[in-house]
Formats: structure tokens, C-alpha cells, sequence
């Protein structure tokens, strides 16, 4: 569909200008339908699958009704999660960069109330927030609705089937009659009409429709493979082309357990994310994905819900999951924005037969793959690092390092033979053992669709010493780095020069630590230390449980930093 510009669709200057900055060039169909309509006044129920755009299609008409000159409540944005409700938020902050006195917060459970009770009472103009909390704010008289304009329902259906109905039927009937309604939702289910027609008045319905349940720009394939080896072969295409962000779906807490200490013992730099985790964990995860600083992200169905970040490369259905309808939502997690991605699911045995049902419900074709032996996973990284070696010496980003180079030449080495000392060192310092896989496989169950081999992976660049892409906090030229509060400087005796990467460190601080899951800060690799942020609550048993413990087979001194004076 063809849509015009958003210049054209009766936007103020300044978010105009905000859009443009954020480089967006034309609206998406949801986009161009809602908001010409939300700014005549109207009530909307915008029908719309996640990752159609729907965020900014009500965002950019709540700012424009906006008086940023008025300081209280006047725009109200239900979410189902927090997740969500902070990720609509921030939305709201970059379409708004442009608009002088915007105060816009988050609002939800699991979050300090202090906090949020300050915010509330400074006078916050547009709040985004979960309905069991709003309503508790309502009830204790800390959130004003009697003068809110617009109210916005982000994932109605959704809102109802996390069982929120009472708590927003409460909400909505707390607000100005006058009042306009936007409703936002993936379907048109009985409790989404009943909403509606109790809350709405007259609305406009949008419906963007999709001819396939699954995006277009995602590539679908699925490797059959036993339980016990499903960590291998996961190991296996991660370095046959490293993602800059992964996400690895699993059916039960257990299964993330298991998979991110698998993942972190061998090397990669892993996190999880399930229900058992407390909120304030929850987020400094998903902050330490969104940055990069964790690549692979393992979750359930139900932490994962309401993540939405862009860059995310691939998603592995680790367990496959038994409802179609899931599939669809996980997958919809890579391929955003006009981005390509790729979905991979591990199947086995009569497993095959629910890739089929999916297939039918998707009307879309899942390949299957052959697991990449180790002879080809080795092949794969020796040519990344010679393309990452040719770019370097095409472009000239290198160090000349004359002095050492003529001090190996002196002591009779060839120029060849130094080459490839450097290279045989970069391939150590990023290698994994590798271990045998049980394929134990039942050719009667295969899909008679068998592909004739793998398709050749994305090229990657490699711009970390053997891995996937540079982190600027992995090893920054600055002498230190700032803590985040309540966090401590570590002290590290090994650095780059002992071939150490930031993933060992993770790995083995978890390991032999003993910490919990996520709460690592910034590391910073420098030449002869690293700094690593820990815990404050936590320096102690860091220092205590890892005496003994070595880091690439060498033995190591960790202590608080104490500045340079301490260091090498």
C-alpha cells in the first residue's frame, strides 16, 4: 500500500521534525489510516498486528493534542506489561524530542511507588502505564483523571486475556465521558467488542489487513536434532554467522536455565529471562540486550512479551512451541522495520508434524536444514576472519606495530610465518571446542520437502578479536568508566593482550561467583586489566569464590579498583 507522507497527514511542525531525525520516510498503512482520523476527534479501533507500526499511529496524535504548558494528567496509554508500557514510553520521549516541557512517565507494578508517586506529582502530562497499577494510584488519589482528553488501549486483547478486564473497566469508567478513545488490538474478539461498545462512542474502525500471518522479510527453516545436542547445534550456527542481537525462545523456566548456562560455559555472552526474575532484574537485562552488551537473550513466551527491539538478527524456537499462534508472535520478533531476519526452529520426531500444522496456519513454507558439521563451522570462521583481515588491510585501520614485527624479523622469522602465528592466535582466542552430535534421526518423518542442502549464511563482520560486532563498553580507549549506582569497580588482572574477551568474563564470574542472573554491569577490556561493575552486595563473595579460579588457563588477581595507581 502506497501511503503518503506524514507531512501530509496534518501533523504539527515539531514532530515533524522529530520524525525526520528519527530518518522515517513515509507512514505505514496503520499510520497513514489512524492518525488523520485521531486528529479530527474521532474514536478509533485500530485493528493490527505487532510490529505494523501501531505505536507511533496513536503516539504522534496523543502528542498533538498535547498542552505541554499544562501540568497534569491529560493523555492515559493502557498497556498489558511493563515491558510495553516502558517501551511505548520512550517512543513517546523520541517523537516528543522536539516539544519543549513534554513530561511523559511510565507507570506500572514492580517498580518503587516513591518513584513514581514524585512523578505523578510534578506533573506529568502523558502516563503510560499497567492497569493494576494505574488503579492503584486512581484509589489512592495520586493519579488525577478528571481532566484527561485521550485515552489509548495498546494491546486491548491481550489486556483482557492477562485478565485485566475489571481493573479497566474501573479506569475507563473513572474518566471524562467526553473524553476520546483510541482502541488498539491484534483481533476483534467478543471481550474487545464488549470494551468498545461499553467505552466507545461511534468508533472508526481501521483494520490493516495481512495476507500471510508471518512477516515477509523473515526466512524460516528448521533443523531436526535430538534434546540433548540442541545446544550444539545452536553453538554451531551462532558461529557459522554470529548475530549482533539473537533471541532464544524456550517452553519452560528450566529449559532457559539450562540453555543460558550452557550458552554462558561456552563462551557467549547469554542472559535470561523468565517470571521467576524480579522486575528490577528484568530490566537491567533487557537494558543490557538493548545495548549489546548481551547478544543472546533466552526467554520464555511470557517474560518475552511486550519486547520490542528492532535490531534483533535471528530468533531461535530452541522448544517449539505447541500453539501456532506463538510461533508467530516469536518469529515476529526479527525482520522489524524493513529488516531482514531469519527464524530457526530445533524439531525431533513427531515434532515434525506440528511444523506442518504451523505451516498450514502460517501459509508460509518452513525449510528444512542440515546441521553444519564442525569441518564447516571451522571453514566458516577462518573465512570471516580473513575477510575482517582483508578489510582491514584495505582500508589501513591498523596499527603498524614495526617495532615488534622487526624484532620477530631479526630473530630469523618469515614475514609468512609471523602472519600466520597472528592469525592461528586470533582463531584460538574465539575458538570453541566443539562436541559430537546425536542425529539419531527417523527418515520416515521427514518432510518430503527436503531442501538439498543449507543456503549459505549472511556474511558477518568480524570487528571484535574473533567475534561477532564491536561493543565501544567492551574495551573503550578510556582509562575507566562510570558505575551505575549502587554497582562497584572490579578490578581484573587480565586483558587484551592475555587474548580475554568480555564473554569469558561474564561466564566465569557466573560460574565460579556464583552470582545471579543479570546483575553483571559494564565490562571494559584494556590492553594488560579489565574493569568489570559488580553488585556492591556482592564484592565480597566475587573475591572470595574466585581465589582459585583461572581465566584462559591463567590465573588472575580481582579486587575493588583502586584507581590507576593499581593498575599495570
Amino acid at each position: 500500500m502506497e501511503t503518503p507522507p506524514f507531512a501530509e497527514l496534518g501533523l504539527p511542525a515539531a514532530l515533524l521534525a522529530a520524525i525526520e531525525t528519527l530518518g522515517y520516510e513515509r507512514p505505514s498503512p496503520i499510520q497513514a489510516m489512524s492518525i488523520p482520523t485521531a486528529l479530527k476527534g474521532r474514536d478509533i479501533v485500530g485493528l493490527s498486528e505487532t510490529g505494523s507500526g501501531k505505536t507511533a499511529a496513536f503516539v504522534l496524535p496523543a502528542l498533538t493534542l498535547l498542552d505541554v504548558t499544562a501540568q497534569y494528567p491529560q493523555v492515559l496509554i493502557l498497556c498489558p506489561t511493563r515491558e510495553l508500557a516502558v517501551q511505548v514510553c520512550e517512543e513517546v520521549h523520541r517523537l516528543g524530542a522536539k516539544l519543549t516541557g513534554l513530561h511523559a512517565t511510565p507507570v506500572y507494578g514492580g517498580a518503587p511507588m516513591d518513584r513514581q508517586l514524585r512523578a505523578l506529582r510534578s506533573g506529568a502530562q502523558l502516563i503510560v502505564g499497567t492497569p493494576g497499577r494505574l488503579l492503584d494510584h486512581l484509589r489512592r488519589g495520586s493519579f488525577d483523571a478528571s481532566r484527561i482528553k485521550l485515552a489509548i488501549l495498546d494491546e486491548a486483547d491481550r489486556m483482557l486475556d492477562m485478565g485485566f478486564r475489571d481493573e479497566m473497566d474501573e479506569l475507563l469508567a473513572a474518566l471524562p465521558a467526553e473524553r476520546q478513545t483510541l482502541f488498539f488490538s491484534a483481533t476483534m474478539n467478543p471481550g474487545v467488542s464488549r470494551l468498545i461498545q461499553r467505552f466507545g462512542k461511534a468508533p472508526e474502525i481501521i483494520e490493516v489487513q495481512q495476507k500471510a500471518r508471518t512477516v515477509s522479510t523473515v526466512d524460516q527453516s528448521y533443523f531436526e536434532v535430538r534434546q540433548r545436542s540442541k545446544v550444539e547445534v545452536l553453538s554451531r550456527l551462532l558461529d557459522m554467522s554470529p548475530p549482533r542481537l539473537a533471541l532464544i525462545f524456550c517452553n519452560t523456566k528450566r529449559s532457559v536455565d539450562e540453555c543460558t548456562e550452557d550458552l554462558v560455559n561456552r563462551g557467549y555472552a547469554a542472559d535470561r529471562l523468565h517470571g521467576d526474575m524480579t522486575q528490577q532484574m528484568r530490566e537491567r537485562v533487557l537494558k543490557r540486550f538493548r545495548e549489546g552488551s548481551v547478544e543472546l537473550l533466552v526467554a520464555t513466551d511470557v517474560a518475552a512479551r511486550g519486547l520490542d527491539i528492532d535490531e534483533i538478527d535471528i530468533v531461535f524456537n530452541y522448544d517449539l512451541p505447541t500453539d501456532p499462534e506463538d510461533y508467530v508472535h516469536r518469529i515476529g520478533r526479527t525482520g522489524r522495520a524493513g529488516r531482514s531476519g531469519r527464524a530457526v526452529s530445533f524439531v525431533f520426531g513427531r515434532e515434525i508434524y506440528r511444523i506442518q500444522s504451523i505451516e498450514r496456519y502460517t501459509r508460509s513454507v518452513i525449510r528444512r536444514e542440515r546441521i553444519p558439521s564442525q569441518e564447516q563451522v571451522e571453514g566458516r570462521r577462518a573465512d570471516l576472519i580473513f575477510d575482517s583481515l582483508k578489510e582491514r588491510l584495505e582500508t589501513g585501520k591498523f596499527d603498524a606495530y614495526q617495532d615488534n614485527i622487526d624484532r620477530l624479523l631479526e630473530q630469523g622469522h618469515t614475514p609468512t610465518d609471523i602472519a600466520g602465528a597472528l592469525v592461528t592466535l586470533l582463531r584460538e582466542s574465539s575458538g570453541r571446542e566443539g562436541s559430537a552430535i546425536e542425529e539419531d534421526r527417523e527418515p520416515e518423518r521427514r518432510d518430503p520437502r527436503d531442501s538439498k542442502g543449507p543456503k549459505s549464511p549472511k556474511d558477518a563482520k568480524f570487528q571484535r578479536e574473533g567475534g561477532p560486532k564491536a561493543r565501544p563498553e567492551r574495551g573503550g580507549p578510556r582509562d575507566a568508566h562510570s558505575a551505575e549506582h549502587g554497582m562497584a569497580h572490579m578490578f581484573l588482572s587480565l586483558g587484551k593482550t592475555h587474548g580475554v574477551m568480555a564473554k569469558e568474563i561474564v561466564g566465569m564470574l557466573y560460574r565460579e561467583a556464583g552470582l545471579p542472573d543479570g546483575c553483571l554491569g559494564r565490562i571494559t577490556l584494556f590492553p594488560k586489566h579489565s574493569l568489570v561493575d559488580v553488585p556492591e552486595e556482592f564484592v565480597h563473595q566475587v573475591i572470595d569464590r574466585t581465589r582459585n579460579a583461572r581465566l584462559r588457563g591463567r590465573p588472575f588477581r580481582i579486587d575493588r579498583d583502586r584507581g590507576p595507581q593499581d593498575r599495570p
